[in-house]
């Protein structure tokens, strides 16, 4: 799909400087740009998702887990 944007002077030079050092399309270098924010906003909010969880609820390690885990730790040298 085809589209026009607006940017500053310095936004389109870094476009290109990057469009070259990649060797791809500025438009392409825009596409990485927004599926990048698109990532970093989804992660922040799975992190935001935890954290309200944890928040309200208490984390705890199962015991069978927890016993397995203290004796192999003591199998191995430190």
């Amino acid at each position: 799909m085809k589209t026009a944007i607006s940017v500053s002077d310095d936004i389109f030079e870094l476009s290109e400087r990057l469009a070259k050092q990649l060797k791809v399309s500025r438009s392409k270098i825009f596409a990485m740009g927004v599926e990048k924010l698109g990532e970093e906003l989804e992660k922040d909010e799975i992190i935001t998702k935890l954290n309200d969880f944890y928040g309200k609820n208490k984390a705890e390690i199962d015991p069978v887990i927890s016993k397995i885990s203290n004796l192999s730790l003591h199998n191995d040298e430190w």
